[in-house]
């Protein structure tokens, strides 16, 4: 009897792993070479369109009636006043849908030589992440580039992929270009499916090892937090650090490569507390790590203790923070958490 989500563990692996090629390939060759900013269509958006594409075929061509829920829409890409940047985009989609098959690969997932798409074919790839999400039936998320200035930095970025099914994270891919494997190897693939535990792959896919978060004393403990300061409130953590008697400096870096690295035990806990702008956490930016904490032994929940809600939409409603710890540490982190917010929510 085969394992339950076998197809989607290996499409996801094989889809993440064609996308960071893929982004790597856009630092390599535009990254270098330019200095535009995301707003400025810069080889982020390039990225970011392409990426999604490419995932999102694979998706079609495995599961034709399945949902996505992705970061980018193709609405722009679709104006006459773009088409060099539409021709980019199509460009290094199809060097990576064309490529030849690699591990795990399947040529019915339209990939593989032969397999390039039309531009109105892609941006209708792209187009199939507008699903506004639901608390029922099957639908992927896809976030293309997740940490923006990170990729632009040549540090710490991730491509992430999450099957739900009736509001509940089951597969979780991460792919981290940038984040060693070993001592050795530079690139890393997170994967979980519920039930069946957490491991880590090489960028090429190959070599896994299970991982697990370890049980560690709250003096011992550590926090990955995001870089910028606009995405998680570093004070709030400080006053929590300071609660807990944590004196390790935080782990500081972009995109949900945070998620992977607390998996394989390189950090303690996973912080991400509001900055008090009204911002709502996205789906896609949360699902994979999620599957992929419960599944290395850890608890995911808000600041309330409430665990995450992706049956909500594209968004996680009212933003109430994000903690990942161990299961040994989760309950104390919380109680410090709620302890360090409480005189703010009383203002």
């Amino acid at each position: 009897m085969s394992l339950p989500y076998l197809t989607e563990r290996q499409l996801a692996i094989s889809a993440v792993r064609r996308a960071c090629v893929l982004t790597s390939s856009v630092f390599n060759k535009l990254v270098k070479n330019e200095t535009l900013t995301k707003d400025d269509k810069s080889p982020v958006t390039v990225g970011d369109y392409a990426a999604q594409g490419v995932i999102s075929t694979m998706i079609h061509n495995a599961f034709p009636d399945d949902l996505i829920v992705g970061e980018e829409d193709a609405t722009d890409l679709r104006l006459d006043s773009v088409a060099d940047l539409r021709r980019r985009i199509v460009e290094l989609a199809n060097e990576a849908i064309v490529g030849p098959l690699g591990v795990g690969d399947v040529k019915e997932w339209g990939i593989g030589p032969g397999q390039a798409l039309s531009p109105e074919a892609l941006m209708d790839a792209i187009d199939r992440g507008n699903y506004q999400g639901g608390r029922t039936g099957r639908m992927w998320t896809i976030d293309p580039i997740d940490g923006t200035k990170g990729f632009l930095r040549g540090e710490q970025y991730a491509v992430c992929l999450s099957l739900i099914v009736d509001s509940q994270v089951q597969v979780g891919v991460i792919g981290c270009p940038n984040l060693p494997f070993n001592t050795d190897t530079k690139g890393s693939i997170f994967v979980a499916v519920r039930g069946q535990g957490a491991e880590q792959l090489n960028i090429e896919g190959s070599q896994p090892t299970p991982i697990s978060m370890p049980i560690l004393a709250p003096s011992e403990l550590n926090f990955l937090e995001s870089v910028e300061a606009a995405h998680a409130s570093h004070s709030t953590n400080d006053k929590i650090s300071s609660i807990l008697g944590i004196t390790r400096p935080p782990i500081r870096m972009d995109s949900q490569a945070k998620y992977g690295c607390l998996a394989r035990g390189d950090g303690g806990v996973y912080m991400r507390m509001p900055t008090g702008t009204g911002y709502k956490e996205k789906i896609w930016d949360h699902a994979p790590g999620a599957v992929l904490v419960e599944e290395a032994g850890g608890v995911i929940t808000d600041s309330r203790g409430l665990p995450l809600d992706f049956g909500l939409g594209r968004t996680l409603g009212e933003n109430f923070g994000v903690i990942a710890a161990s299961k040994a540490s989760h309950a104390k982190v919380l109680e410090a958490v709620q302890k360090a917010i409480a005189p703010e929510e009383k203002l």
